[in-house]
């Protein structure tokens, strides 16, 4: 009697009060996992509660621009948006060096954003780096493998374009776009910008969140 008593409960699947409680359970974790990065954010843009009065170096988007409408993908065909997201187990903050041909200038940006990660020292592996460019240099693609190997690049999504977000044409000028774990892009830096600039952004985003 008491199996199968048992067994109908079972059938029945969780109670009200239990799915409740799952729900309840699966907020808890969400708000545990990524609520000090919605205030680092926060934070960052305000200055709330920043009793040093930190200012970015970078140039903020505002609003900020989801990556997945940039349309680019990794060399095997997943949009990069898929990196990003509240169900990643530990997603990355990134580094995008953008430029159509790259030239003296996005060499330039290729070299600060890897000087960058490097400076970084323990947390330099919170942070990835990629690139979306139109051309490369032969000297430059001979290169590649020793001085940028850890460096991703990306492509175009089959049959589109590059959308880059208002006030970004890497075709006219290279810049660094600085996506968050939630796929956001926060901010982006080109030549104007020293790798302390962008040092000094990194460091306190990732003090701030503890996430990614």
């Amino acid at each position: 009697m008491a199996n199968r008593i048992s067994d109908q409960e079972q059938n029945e699947g969780p109670t009200p009060e239990q799915a409740r409680r799952g729900r309840r359970t699966a907020l808890l974790l969400f708000v545990l996992g990524f609520g000090p990065i919605i205030v680092a954010t926060i934070m960052f843009y305000t200055g709330w509660l920043n009793p040093a009065g930190h200012t970015n170096n970078g140039v903020l988007l505002q609003p900020v621009v989801p990556v997945s409408t940039l349309n680019v993908e990794t060399s095997s065909g997943t949009p990069l948006s898929e990196r990003f997201g509240p169900d990643k187990a530990d997603p990355d903050w990134m580094m995008i060096v953008a430029a159509g041909q790259c030239g003296s200038q996005c060499e330039e940006l290729l070299y600060l954003a890897r000087q960058v990660n490097i400076a970084l020292g323990k947390n330099a592996s919170r942070v990835s780096r990629a690139t979306v460019l139109g051309s490369v240099p032969a000297d430059l693609q001979a290169r590649w493998p020793q001085e940028y190997s850890s460096m991703e690049r990306l492509v175009p999504a089959a049959g589109t374009q590059p959308a880059w977000p208002a006030g970004i044409d890497p075709e006219a000028e290279p810049r660094i776009l600085l996506v968050d774990p939630f796929g956001n892009i926060l901010m982006h830096y080109g030549s104007e910008h020293t790798g302390k600039d962008m040092l000094e952004d990194l460091k306190h985003l990732l003090k701030l969140s503890q996430i990614g």
